[in-house]
């Protein structure tokens, strides 16, 4: 857990953003093909992938 926050580059944030986009393609993606508890649990991994990638680039 952090407690403080340091400024990100600007190489950091581009990164974030690609990630985030690529996990609301994915995300939307499965939307469009149903509903399904698999499905759910798909999205929620896409999800916590995107935390932890988010979490590794602003170490």
């Amino acid at each position: 857990m952090r407690d403080q926050y340091r400024p990100l580059s600007a190489e950091e944030t581009a990164q974030i953003k690609d990630v985030k986009q690529m996990g609301t393609l994915f995300h939307s993606a499965l939307t469009n093909i149903g509903d399904s508890r698999e499905l759910s649990l798909a999205k929620t991994k896409i999800e916590e992938a995107v935390m932890w990638a988010t979490k590794h680039i602003t170490r």
